[in-house]
Parts: C-alpha cells; sequence; structure tokens
C-alpha cells in the first residue's frame, strides 16, 4: 500500500513511526504499514460463496456451496494462533464474508484475542441488524468493493442495482459509527471513473479509499489485456494524487491509497522532487521503511479450505495447510523454497528489477503478476511505469 494521503499530504511523520518503534508497541493501525517486524497481515477467505460474480474476482467465486471449507471449530484455533503468533490484522474476506453464518461469531473471537479484525465485502447484504451485529462483534473497519458509479459498478459485479445496495450499505455503516471505506479496481473500462469516485467520497464523508491496480488472478486474468498501458497509469496516479490533495486543501481529510503496484512510491516520490515539495525527503523516509511489496512477508493469505499463501492471488502456489499444520509455522518455514525467497526478493528479480535504484522502495513489486504475464515469476513486473530513466537504467547505458 502506497499511503498517498499520508506521503504527499502530510498526515504521518517518519517520526510517528519512530517513536512506536522506540517503544515496542504494536503500531496503530494508520502506521500499521511502516512496522520492522513485519508480523503478516492475514487475508483469511472465509468462504468462496459470493452472491455476486465479479469479472475481475481473483476467487472466481460464485453464488454456491463450496465443499470443504474450514468449519467453526477449525477457524477458531486458526484465529488464536494468529493472535498468538502476533499478527496484526485479520482481514475476512471471500467470496462474500457476509455469507458465512458464523462470521459475526468469529469476528468477535478475532476481537477478544486482540486481533483487529476488518472485512472487504461488495456491500450489498449490509443491512441495519448486520451494521448492528457488526459493531457488536467489535469490527474496526468495512471496506467496500465499488468499481464504478452506478451501471459501471454493476457491470463489474455481474448485478443490476448492485451499487445502489452497495452505497446504502455504506451509508449504513457510516450513520451507525463504523468506519467504512471504498476498493475500487482501476482496468480500462473504469479508468475514467476515478473523479467520480472522489466525489462520493466527499459527498458522502467516506473517510477511506483505496485504489488497487489489477493484478492477473482468478477472473481478473482476462482482465490482462483491459490493464492500463504505462501512460494511462502515469495519468490515473496523478489524477488520484491531485484530487487528495485539493480533498485536504479543502478541509475533508480521507485516507487515500494505492494499492497493489510499488511503482506508485517512486513515482509519487520523484513528482514530489520536481515540484520541490517540502516533504520529499520524507516521503522517501517512509517508503523505505514501508520495503515495498510484502507478499510472503508483511501479508499472507488462508484459504476457504486451509491452505496457505504468500498473498490472496498466488493460489497456484500452496505454503502448506492449516488443518495440518498452525499458520506461525508454516509462515516461519523457510525451507520452501519460494517462501524463502519472497522474505528478500530483491537478489532474484532479473532484468530492469534487478538493476532499478528504487528496488529497496519498491521490493520487487508483484512477482505474481509477473508470473501470470510472462511465465517467470522474477521477471520485471509488467504493470511498472516508471522510465528507464527514472528508474537509473538511462544513467548505466552511457
Amino acid at each position: 500500500m502506497i499511503g498517498i494521503s499520508k506521503l504527499y499530504c502530510g498526515t504521518v511523520e517518519p517520526g510517528d513511526v519512530l517513536r512506536y518503534r522506540a517503544g515496542g508497541a504494536r503500531p496503530p493501525a494508520h502506521l500499521l504499514q511502516f512496522d520492522d517486524e513485519k508480523r503478516p497481515v492475514v487475508v483469511w477467505n472465509c468462504t468462496r460463496r459470493c452472491n455476486l460474480r465479479c469479472v475481475h474476482c481473483y476467487s472466481a467465486s460464485r453464488d454456491r456451496e463450496y465443499a470443504g471449507e474450514l468449519t467453526g471449530e477449525e477457524a477458531r484455533r486458526l484465529i488464536d494462533d494468529l493472535a498468538g503468533f502476533g499478527a496484526p490484522v485479520l482481514l475476512f474476506s471471500g467470496g462474500e464474508p457476509l455469507l458465512r453464518p458464523d462470521l459475526f461469531d468469529l469476528i468477535a473471537h478475532a476481537t477478544e484475542r486482540g486481533l483487529r479484525a476488518v472485512i472487504s465485502t461488495n456491500g450489498t447484504l449490509i443491512d441495519d441488524e448486520t451494521v448492528e451485529r457488526l459493531r457488536e462483534a467489535g469490527l474496526a473497519y468495512v471496506g467496500v468493493s465499488l468499481d464504478g458509479l452506478g451501471e459501471v459498478n454493476d457491470r463489474f459485479r455481474g448485478a443490476a442495482g448492485a451499487f445502489d445496495r452497495a452505497l446504502a450499505g455504506i451509508r449504513r455503516c457510516r450513520d451507525a459509527g463504523v468506519k467504512v471505506g471504498l476498493r475500487f479496481t482501476i482496468t480500462r473500462r473504469n479508468a475514467g471513473e476515478v473523479d467520480g469516485i472522489f466525489d462520493l467520497v466527499r459527498d458522502e464523508r467516506i473517510p477511506r479509499v483505496c485504489f488497487y491496480h489489477l493484478v492477473y488472478a482468478g477472473r481478473g486474468t482476462s482482465l490482462m489485456e483491459e490493464d492500463l498501458d504505462a501512460a494511462d497509469t502515469r495519468r490515473v496516479v496523478d489524477t488520484i494524487i491531485d484530487r487528495t490533495a485539493d480533498l485536504h486543501a479543502h478541509g475533508h481529510g480521507p485516507e487515500v491509497l494505492t494499492v497493489d503496484n510499488h511503482a506508485d512510491g517512486p513515482y509519487l516520490v520523484l513528482r514530489m522532487q520536481r515540484e520541490g515539495h517540502p516533504r520529499a525527503a520524507d516521503a522517501l523516509r517512509l517508503l523505505r521503511m514501508n520495503q515495498g511489496n510484502q507478499s510472503g512477508r508483511g501479508i499472507g493469505c488462508v484459504s476457504w479450505e486451509g491452505s496457505v499463501h504468500p498473498d490472496q492471488f498466488w493460489r497456484h502456489v500452496s505454503l502448506g495447510h492449516v488443518r495440518e499444520r498452525p499458520f506461525s509455522e508454516i509462515w516461519t518455514d523457510t525451507s520452501h523454497p519460494l517462501l524463502a525467497k519472497l522474505k528478500d526478493k530483491r537478489p532474484h528479480v532479473t532484468g530492469r528489477c534487478a538493476a532499478c535504484r528504487w528496488l529497496a522502495v519498491c521490493g520487487g513489486n508483484f512477482r505474481v503478476r509477473a508470473e501470470a504475464a510472462t511465465g517467470d515469476l522474477w521477471a520485471p513486473d509488467p504493470a511498472c511505469y516508471l522510465t528507464d530513466e527514472e528508474i537509473g537504467l538511462a544513467d548505466n547505458d552511457e
């Protein structure tokens, strides 16, 4: 995650991070990405079933029962292990997590064990009773996926009326005091909606919005040709930066992040340097603390049937199974060759990534996207939109 509002608008200072590190306490949520211990945020796909059929769904979910999902007892054991391991956040995802009957009990169990519990949902099932049960369970955050306004979102979701139902759910969360934010995945078919999403954030007083770059996994693989090219990506990222700055300048300061393309960090710093932005050096310092892509390090995934993956997109690689060994044991067992290399990707990436002057900041970007596009998981991430000059290759050729 690249915290645009944190870095560009100065809502986080390097000193904030250093103070929590000196105190040795678990970082607050807004500083979590700078945690130097890198205990993983764990995405648990608590069910594969979903009431929608989104075109970019990494789990290729449908509205049907799936065999083999973790039972309630198995889920509690997983939660207990994560709490003992020191995982800071458990993200209940899917499918659609609200279709799991014991979800509220599991959220309550997670919060009682000291985990920060959040969910990722399409928002269409959030009625008044659901909001109250989420609040009573101690849920910290609801991330609602919207990939455009009105019919644009509905076409993404494969269901007419999905936008209106999701917006109603967002409003219910906001009005009940449950923190809620938006999740937006950028493709060619909806890149023009970014301004409208910012208007929605402003008008509905939504405190957080995350813009996700497309990852080629699940049904998202079929959208590979709809990913933005470098020029369009730069334009969209500039729009996100500009709109964030404008909202903060006018007194509405949502947290704005971009996700799943760590080239955004260097791009932001380079822009700040060109502008003579007074926070350019602080932004670079924070990005170095962040350490870039965290697949297999600061983020992990447990699938609906208990397989452990380096992140939620890498479903074709299982590191182990929580029915056989605890997550904590699997995650620290570097006898798995991929996991060992993901702990520090820098010696293994090839091509322009290996020579890039931003490698320590980016962390090698998304290996699963490189693998999907090229067949070589250590090849350059095709979604990197920085020029040879910007990454230092042009200087090396002289």
